[in-house]
């Protein structure tokens, strides 16, 4: 049988050529399924909103972007009512231009359900900010810090404040943890853990990926949103997840930033999500008993 010869650019990123590269940050090459997972995504979300009624929306900016979503505890069996209740805050991912906090209702009903408030953010997009990745990175940590400051208007316990988040919001949540919430003035111990699934944490290889066709890079961008450069700034307990599914790239960061939290004795879990993609794996996190739901309800102790 003849074999097809397979021609290699020059390298750009480690043992990858540019195509490889791009490819290991283009979603849909590994998860040709993304459309429909995405699809049911929406589906249950607006699901959730019949069941669990519309959420309280409120503004934590000035700007029309600034805007989140307030899902409210159902008090379970045995449970004091009126009590204050753990938060947990969900910062969507979408490429840092798609998605929204309405697209991810799906994920607020099984901590609503367990006792907790469940808070989705609404934030700019790199389309709506040219590119520049740090107005995201301020509206998520302004997000941040305006639930732990006024968790008590929603009946939320800011003692229990947990965030989770998928993909590109991951690696917003990841900034916020490690620079935004000293930015924001907030307390070392304001945030007692969160889920980051299938994040990234170091931009130089997106940066020299064919992201950089929307994303706007610059040497003091990448030196300031690569979450595993601050590690000194991470004092939440994390648990990261990825899929063997997903793209090369995505695995490696997270196994890298876990790595490097692990070496500098931070507190970090690694969980890996054996025969998922990128978005089965985030979609496992509206089950109460599935693999990333199930990690994300213990971490709050609900």
């Amino acid at each position: 049988m003849q074999q097809v010869a397979t021609h290699r650019g020059p390298l750009v990123w480690r043992d990858m050529d540019q195509k490889a590269l791009d490819d290991a940050y283009d979603q849909l090459v590994y998860a040709p399924n993304r459309d429909f997972v995405l699809g049911r995504a929406n589906l249950a979300s607006e699901r959730v909103r019949q069941i669990l009624g519309m959420p309280e929306r409120v503004a934590y900016g000035p700007s029309e972007h600034e805007r989140l979503d307030i899902f409210r505890a159902l008090t379970p069996a045995g449970a004091p009512a009126g009590a204050p209740a753990p938060i947990n805050i969900f910062v969507h991912g979408g490429a840092w231009l798609s998605s929204s906090a309405a697209n991810n209702a799906l994920f607020a009903e099984p901590v609503v359900r367990a006792g907790g408030h469940a808070v989705m953010l609404d934030f700019i997009n790199a389309k709506q900010s040219d590119g520049d990745l740090f107005p995201l990175y301020q509206q998520v940590s302004r997000a941040i810090a305006f639930i732990w400051r006024h968790a008590e208007d929603f009946g939320g316990d800011r003692n229990r404040l947990y965030v989770s988040a998928a993909s590109s919001g991951a690696h917003l949540a990841a900034c916020a943890l490690s620079r935004g919430w000293r930015e924001e003035g907030l307390p070392a111990d304001f945030c007692k853990g969160a889920v980051l699934c299938s994040g990234m944490y170091d931009l130089e290889p997106v940066r020299l990926s064919k992201r950089s066709t929307y994303i706007k890079f610059t040497d003091q961008m990448e030196r300031d949103l690569s979450p595993q450069r601050h590690l000194d700034g991470v004092t939440t307990p994390l648990i990261l997840a990825h899929g063997t599914c997903e793209t090369p790239e995505f695995v490696r960061q997270t196994r890298d930033f876990f790595a490097a939290l692990s070496s500098a004795g931070k507190p970090a879990t690694l969980i890996v999500g054996e025969g998922y993609n990128h978005f089965e794996l985030f979609e496992t996190m509206a089950n109460p008993y599935g693999l990333i739901g199930r990690a994300r309800l213990q971490q709050m102790a609900l």
